[in-house]
């Protein structure tokens, strides 16, 4: 069992969205993620943002070119992803993250979650799925991608999609799962 120290979860809900979403709830939700992202007692540092449709815009635009709301981003530290749109990413696709020295007995930080709110509960209505349901799967969604995994090829996608499930399944093992 990953002791509280060896994984490290950072979570912030913008103000509009506090009432909404249970930070506990969340925390529980990326704490399984980890377990299907890392390896057993890899250790790690992780933080989510949950916010509106604008601030996932300016961030969709800014680094991967895209003018438009997605639903969840990640910014891995440890992983570069593909990238989309003529303005390109702030770190170019051939270019490395610097390392970063890090203060004593800090945990590896794998990178930052972005969440759309909005756009999590539009796509919720559409897949007729509950809102919980949808947030759980775009929070682990983001925390694969962190560690290098993806859905450009057919086996990745696989793959990145059957650990969804599993994680989904343990999220939701102890209660009905919402629809």
């Amino acid at each position: 069992m990953i002791s509280q120290s060896e994984r490290d979860i950072l979570i912030t809900i913008a103000d509009e969205f506090r009432d909404e979403v249970s930070e506990s709830w969340l925390e529980r939700v990326l704490s399984i993620a980890l377990d299907f992202a890392l390896d057993p007692g890899e250790p790690g540092q992780i933080s989510l943002l949950l916010t509106d449709d604008d601030t996932v815009r300016e961030l969709n635009h800014h680094f991967r070119g895209l003018d438009e709301t997605t639903d969840v981003l990640s910014f891995s530290l440890i992983h570069q992803g593909h990238w989309e749109g003529e303005d390109g990413p702030y770190i170019g696709p051939d270019e490395v993250w610097p390392d970063f020295m890090l203060p004593p007995n800090e945990l590896p930080p794998l990178g930052e979650v972005i969440i759309s709110y909005p756009q999590t509960c539009r796509q919720a209505l559409a897949l007729e799925r509950s809102v919980e349901r949808e947030l759980a799967l775009l929070a682990v969604h983001g925390a694969l991608h962190l560690v290098g995994h993806d859905h450009l090829e057919p086996d990745e996608t696989a793959r990145m999609q059957a650990l969804e499930q599993e994680a989904l399944a343990q999220i939701f093992a102890d209660r009905e799962e919402p629809s």
